[in-house]
């Protein structure tokens, strides 16, 4: 990935958890960075997004440390004091307020971060920094994740080029409700906190949120984005400006990129699925209706079997609770199955389990309620996936 000019990295091995593999990484900014970003709405958040939901309002970042083998979650007061040591610990490093340090963490649920270790990383890790460690930071926040996960983009603000990257992590656990599993994006562009945020929440809904692996909502969810305002550019000061209009697509245009990737590495994958949903009430109820389907282990296994069952498409439409008509369409692949409600007479079974067969494989359903539409994406449920969950603390 390419330098975004003013954003550091490093990572480093503390032992607390895995093996013969990093498991933390600091981000470090210049002063000036602003910041903006989405928690998780799961009523059992982690210490570090109770952290991160205090310090957020102010729109300043100088730091950002994040861990994996340990939530931190279901910790208590114990758990919270070792996030605020962790902040003092990098702003004491950086020269900075511990209120301009985030802290993210990700693993088991309800054990204590083994504080020296995490602590005992972060000056090998400032002495590390450098602006070419994005493979590395990626990977250090892995926790059942088979591939480091990163997009990046350029855009132009006026007639100034800047550079967008983002690094995520997820495999499990992913049903996001307002974020996704952990996910960091950066940009040398200037823009304001107010109007960062306006972006960033925009963009989950159409991208984070609108993915499901497995309907687990994580207590850890967290989306930040950091602008670190080195590259001179026309000034923002309103987020539909003329000039910005590039820099809105391509932010975007990775958000979403980065949520196939969460879907493309769901635990045990064999599939990415793709549910478009058409003719709702409203751009809501559609997602909510297609992430009803997503979400649904039966028609989850009917496609990690291959078999185009559409009457499980209907039966997950169908427990949505959202406004429909009985006269819905649906379409595996390009095969029309249902037509008016009923079974299309002209059906080919053989065509949409062809379909079925592919690495991705797409689902559509006009539900003739309305003009709205949205588009989910999940992947199937397979013996791999419990595989994987039945041995992820041994």
């Amino acid at each position: 990935m390419p330098d975004v000019a003013g954003v550091r990295l490093a990572s480093a091995h503390s032992g607390m958890r895995y093996k013969n593999r990093d498991d933390v990484f600091l981000a470090v900014f210049p002063e000036g960075t602003s910041v903006a970003g989405c928690f998780t709405k799961n009523k059992m958040p982690g210490e570090p997004v109770k952290w991160g939901r205090a310090i957020l309002p102010s729109g300043k970042a100088r730091g950002l440390v994040v861990n994996a083998g340990y939530a931190n979650v279901w910790t208590g007061e114990q758990g919270y004091a070792v996030v605020e040591e962790t902040a003092a610990a990098a702003a004491s490093l950086i020269g900075c307020s511990k209120e301009e340090i985030h802290i993210s963490s990700t693993g088991i649920i309800g054990e204590q971060i083994k504080k020296e270790k995490l602590l005992g990383v972060l000056p090998g890790l400032y002495r590390n920094l450098s602006e070419k460690k994005w493979e590395e930071a990626a990977r250090a926040f892995m926790t059942t994740d088979t591939f480091p996960k990163g997009v990046t983009k350029q855009a132009k603000i006026g007639n100034a080029k800047v550079n967008i990257n983002g690094i995520l992590k997820g495999s499990g656990m992913v049903a996001p409700n307002m974020a996704t599993a952990l996910c960091f994006v950066f940009t040398d562009a200037k823009i304001p906190a107010p109007i960062l945020q306006q972006l960033i929440s925009g963009a989950v809904d159409k991208s984070l949120n609108s993915t499901t692996v497995d309907g687990d909502t994580s207590t850890s969810d967290t989306c930040l984005v950091f602008a670190t305002g080195q590259v001179k550019h026309e000034e923002i000061s309103a987020i539909e400006q003329d000039g910005f209009a590039d820099f809105k697509r391509a932010f975007n245009e990775l958000m979403v990129e980065l949520a196939h990737l969460l879907v493309k590495d769901g635990e045990g994958i064999s599939k990415f699925v793709t549910i478009n949903i058409k003719g709702a009430i409203t751009a809501q109820s559609a997602r909510i209706i297609g992430l009803s389907i997503a979400n649904s282990p039966l028609v989850k296994t009917a496609i990690a079997a291959q078999d185009p069952n559409w009457g499980r498409i209907v039966a997950a439409i169908g427990k949505s609770g959202e406004p429909i008509k009985e006269t819905v369409d649906i379409w595996i692949g390009d095969e029309l199955v249902a037509i008016n409600g009923s079974l299309n007479p002209n059906y080919k079974e053989a065509n949409a389990a062809e379909h079925m067969k592919n690495p991705e494989i797409n689902i559509t359903v006009d539900v003739d309620s309305g003009d709205a539409e949205a588009t989910v994406w999940t992947c199937d449920l397979t013996e791999e996936y419990i595989k994987i969950n039945a041995n992820y603390r041994s």
